[in-house]
């Protein structure tokens, strides 16, 4: 005999009338209510019930935050949220402000999470000509954003410095017409740096990040380079003149100063501490902690140096609480993932960070220009394309119009695939201000652009990180933390010793 339980839920009293529109959740032993409008403010659960009940009226102690932030219909400044949301997604309609410029697909380092799709030092076909450089930055310069970064990549770029060097100039003389906010950037593993090509970008406001995966053991391990030679001693070299030469010119160490990025790997997990200690060794302003990308050669090596999500994000909470500590103590590091979040929970503004937005920047916040002029939406689609798959392809340099190449289908359908206010399972969820899909990331990982949240690895990563972000906060009773974050947000514009 089969006997049937009926389970009677009781909904929580409601006091419509008295509500604005928020979204909720739980977030460790708080409540967090959050808008569109980028606002959020922790409580527990008995204040939550407050709220729904419409218990929270003047007098409250909770009354004039909660009306300020938008949560409350009582005295509901509509106008203000609507502001601000504006200034939140401002982006919308600016057009791409990054573009990644593949100078040459080759690279003398053979990194076991390599995921450019690198050829062999003599394969110089897999250089971008002049030719084609000229055609990317006529290309580039029709994009309506007011802001535009030419980012160089490869393979190892220096490996092609006259494409560089034309790209840097050629843009410079176009702006004197266009009066564009214009920078440059490289992104280098600094074992193919020269005297000359050093004192060349630093003259020329060319920003330089470096790959550092952490001590030498480590960063050896995962980016392995000629036999007898240690790539992590010619890092630690090139940064350190970098910022000599810096410093020799009179500029802001806080402003002109090279930056790194590391890549995280199973080995990464036994060095944590030492990975950060390093950081803050070489004087490095930001740690930007960040997971292998399922792409090229690491799809392969997955087995050797992947890991779960949840492996990674215990690796991570470990990081950033050391991170904090280290703030805590007078030391001043800021963790470049945590800041593009905190950014969206505790400012007016949105960073503009291209792979944590809705819709996702592909195509319409960031370009990527193969060597050979193919346009794709963001560089991992280029990725996926060396891997046999071109379906991101969007165009070819000298050909496509720009408006041709920002209306393209693919370019629409990862818009749609990555608009969290029309995503089944985020249109509802209180991380909606702060989130945003890749759907590159879900289509590599699930074949599926749209993927099948919350179980999605960015989903996972995303809800994970706020969280923890919010719990930091929730437990600081005196602010210190919370001063700490706010410092992790502020920005200045660069001031560039050449003129556009």
């Amino acid at each position: 005999m089969t006997r049937t339980h009926r389970i009677q839920l009781r909904q929580p009293p409601l006091a419509e009338e008295k509500l604005a529109f928020f979204r909720f959740g739980r977030v460790g032993d708080h409540m967090v209510v959050t808008n569109d409008a980028g606002h959020f403010q922790l409580l527990t659960e008995a204040e939550l019930a407050d709220l729904f009940a419409g218990r929270i009226v003047e007098g409250h102690n909770l009354y004039e935050p909660l009306r300020d932030k938008g949560f409350l219909g009582d005295n509901l400044d509509l106008e203000a949220l609507v502001e601000r949301l504006r200034q939140k997604k401002r982006y919308l309609g600016q057009g791409p402000h990054l573009h990644i410029v593949i100078c040459t697909l080759r690279c003398n380092q053979s990194c076991s999470y390599c995921h450019a799709s690198r050829t062999g030092m003599d394969r110089r076909d897999t250089d971008m000509s002049l030719e084609t450089a000229k055609k990317v930055v006529d290309h580039a310069m029709q994009s309506p954003s007011p802001y535009l970064n030419f980012e160089f990549q490869g393979g190892e770029p220096t490996v092609n410095m006259p494409v560089v060097r034309f790209i840097v100039e050629y843009s410079r003389e176009k702006n004197r017409y266009e009066n564009k906010d214009l920078e440059h950037s490289l992104v280098s593993n600094l074992t193919h740096m020269t005297e000359e090509t050093a004192n060349w970008l630093v003259d020329n406001d060319v920003l330089v990040c470096a790959s550092l995966d952490g001590p030498e053991e480590l960063h050896n391990a995962n980016r392995s380079w000629k036999s007898g030679q240690s790539a992590y001693q010619q890092v630690r070299k090139w940064i350190d003149y970098f910022n000599q030469r810096y410093a020799d010119q009179g500029r802001d160490p806080e402003q002109w100063h090279v930056d790194a990025l590391m890549t995280t790997s199973r080995k990464t997990f036994d060095h944590w501490q030492e990975v950060i200690d390093l950081y803050v060794e070489l004087g490095l302003h930001t740690i930007h902690l960040r997971p292998l990308s399922p792409y090229g050669f690491a799809v392969d090596t997955w087995n050797q140096i992947g890991y779960s999500t949840d492996e990674y994000l215990g690796f991570y909470q470990q990081a950033l609480d050391y991170i904090i500590d280290l703030n805590l103590k007078g030391t001043q590091l800021v963790e470049g993932t945590a800041a593009v979040f905190l950014m969206k929970m505790l400012t007016p503004d949105d960073p503009n960070f291209v792979d944590i937005l809705s819709p996702c920047g592909a195509g319409t916040g960031q370009v990527a220009y193969n060597y050979d002029g193919q346009l794709f939406t963001c560089d991992e689609a280029r990725m996926v394309a060396a891997m046999g798959n071109d379906m991101f392809e969007i165009g070819q340099a000298g050909t496509t119009s720009f408006s041709a190449m920002t209306e393209h289908p693919t370019v629409r359908s990862l818009a749609v695939a990555s608009l969290l206010d029309s995503l089944p399972g985020c249109e509802s969820c209180w991380n909606l201000p702060f989130c945003g899909v890749c759907p590159m990331h879900n289509y590599m990982t699930s074949g599926d652009l749209f993927g099948q949240r919350p179980n999605t690895p960015k989903c996972k990563e995303h809800m994970a990180i706020v969280s923890l972000l919010l719990e930091r906060l929730a437990d600081d009773p005196e602010g210190r933390i919370e001063t700490i974050f706010k410092r992790w947000t502020l920005t200045r514009p660069r001031e560039p010793r050449t003129s556009c």
